[in-house]
């Protein structure tokens, strides 16, 4: 019987629902890039400079953050191929805001765009993102997240095996002549064919986001998924070319449903969650390649930014002071050449 496909749309952040619910802040000093957010103005879900700073204040020592791709801000006009380029001119400005208001967070001092890897004047546009960031231009993310039982509702839709376009896998080779890496949001069961990508371009530095999304959602259980998945991380973790992101679990993908309590998770509740990804992709890739990310604000729907990283820390509680600081802000650091 064939898959009926089912869109699952994000739930948005709920100020008042996520008010109903505080924590005081675990190790306040400690210093965290956060490598993994977004910038939008979306119905329902504004996510721009005052928004971003609200959070990055609000109790944790958010030092900088890294923009990843999203859609936003393209150009409206001009060869198709580069509107792409409008988002980096779009959070470029935002940073530049940002560093005129002073404060100890650096952010967007990375910023992670899109190109379609598998067009033949790839390098131009690369150029060209890279001009329009002012120097803050890291990587490239091209959505590659499939599966037959969803309906996408990302800013890119990929075809059903993008990954395996000869195409893709030449853009994939090129990115390390402009000093760039990739972004992989994908779903779990295409982590081998990811493997079998960084395999291929080993010099190409590669981020797994979001864990390489577990599913849970119908046809998928996640008692089923999860040692199909962990067993398909273990072998990606060969790879050395290959980091991995901690977090992303809230997507409403993920199943774990924190947005339908009557209040928010504590960060107790969302450590014990998640604990057996964080712990399995640590003990794979190690601390020096995994790094904790907010996904704000598509998170924000199911947790607050304080309460999030709160987790992450009682995850992190039996690390020792080197990991913890890689975990938290050295990997990141490194991957995405921030300097902090």
């Amino acid at each position: 019987m064939p898959v009926q496909a089912k869109e699952y749309p994000r739930p948005l952040p709920r100020r008042e629902w996520l008010g109903k619910l505080t924590e005081e802040i675990l190790e306040p000093e400690l210093p965290i890039v956060d490598p993994h957010h977004h910038l939008w103005d979306h119905p329902g879900s504004r996510y721009l400079l005052d928004e971003l700073l609200a959070d990055c204040n609000s109790g944790h020592n958010i030092v900088a953050t890294v923009f990843i791709q999203c859609g936003s801000g393209y150009r409206t006009s001009g060869p198709e191929e580069f509107r792409c380029i409008g988002e980096s001119e779009f959070v470029r400005a935002i940073a530049e805001e940002g560093d005129r208001r002073g404060g100890r967070t650096k952010i967007c001092a990375g910023i992670v765009s899109f190109a379609d890897l598998r067009l033949d004047n790839l390098d131009a546009v690369l150029a060209g993102q890279i001009a329009a960031a002012g120097g803050r231009f890291r990587g490239i993310r091209q959505i590659a997240a499939y599966d037959p039982a969803i309906i996408s509702g990302s800013s890119y839709v990929p075809t059903a095996g993008l990954m395996e376009e000869p195409a893709f896998r030449r853009g994939m080779r090129r990115l390390p002549a402009h000093d760039l890496t990739f972004e992989a949001w994908i779903y779990h069961p295409q982590i081998p064919t990811l493997t079998a990508v960084a395999r291929e371009a080993p010099e190409t530095k590669i981020v797994l986001n979001h864990f390489g999304g577990p599913l849970a959602v119908p046809p998928y259980k996640r008692s089923e998924v999860f040692p199909v998945w962990r067993a398909a991380i273990k072998e990606l973790a060969r790879c050395p070319n290959v980091y991995v992101k901690l977090g992303g679990l809230a997507m409403i993908v993920n199943a774990f449903d924190f947005h339908l309590g009557p209040l928010p998770p504590s960060s107790g509740e969302l450590a014990n969650a998640w604990r057996p990804y964080v712990e399995a992709c640590i003990e794979d890739f190690g601390a020096g390649r995994c790094m904790f990310e907010s996904n704000f604000p598509v998170d924000k729907g199911a947790c607050s930014y304080p309460v999030l990283f709160n987790a992450f820390k009682r995850l992190a509680s039996g690390a020792s002071a080197a990991e913890k600081a890689n975990l938290f802000a050295g990997t990141a650091s490194r991957f995405y050449r921030l300097g902090v």
